[in-house]
């Protein structure tokens, strides 16, 4: 029987979980979350779990399921199965970096989400269809797709950061960021902040 804990901050969404789990004769819901922070603290305490499905954003001011992932991973805990409605290059290369199993959005059907909770039990890693996808056109576009700390940078400015704001809170010096973006406007082929947000978003690399 696979143990398996939910954690994401909707309700009807963990209802909805459970009972595709529930219906299956090899796996069971042993816990149920909707932070992140509540599901490390049962991680740490020692609680059952052969594979915990974990949603990427959580309500403001709480951690990130990339963070959390990254600090399961790094304590050995059990194999983490992302499942989320995020889809865009710096959310996947995000949770992959960080240790994650597998990835799967939420619209994935019931069988695929199944079999993805048996692989992730048995140690594979699971990519859905829709984020193989993404990750075979960085493969095939090698020189239009943006690195991870590029994507990084672009999400901050996205959240209106300046370069200066981006520097501090990277560890990095001012010119180093102002040089990323210099290289991502190349990649993207415009001449602007604001453009390269854009053009970014409309390629899926940044969420919309």
């Amino acid at each position: 029987m696979i143990d398996v804990v939910l954690t994401d901050d909707h309700p009807v969404v963990r209802a909805g979980l459970r009972a595709v789990i529930e219906s299956e004769p090899d796996m069971h819901v042993v816990e149920e979350f909707s932070t992140a922070e509540a599901l490390l603290a049962h991680i740490r305490s020692g609680g059952r779990a052969d594979v915990l499905l974990l949603d990427l954003q959580f309500g403001p001011g709480h951690l990130g399921g990339a963070d959390a992932t990254r600090q399961i991973v790094q304590a050995g805990g059990p194999p983490v199965l992302i499942l989320t409605t995020y889809g865009s290059d710096t959310d996947i290369l995000t949770a992959v970096e960080a240790g994650a199993t597998g990835y799967l959005l939420k619209d994935a059907p019931t069988d695929e989400l199944t079999s993805a909770v048996r692989a992730a039990a048995a140690g594979s890693v699971t990519l859905g269809p829709a984020v193989q996808a993404r990750l075979v056109d960085r493969m095939r576009r090698p020189g239009v797709s943006l690195t991870l700390r590029e994507l990084e940078i672009l999400r901050m400015v996205a959240l209106g950061r300046s370069n200066d704001a981006i520097a501090r809170e990277l560890f990095i010096s001012r010119a180093t960021v102002k040089s990323h973006l210099a290289h991502t406007y190349d990649k993207l082929g415009v001449q602007s902040r604001t453009e390269a947000v854009a053009r970014a978003r409309e390629r899926g690399m940044l969420p919309g």
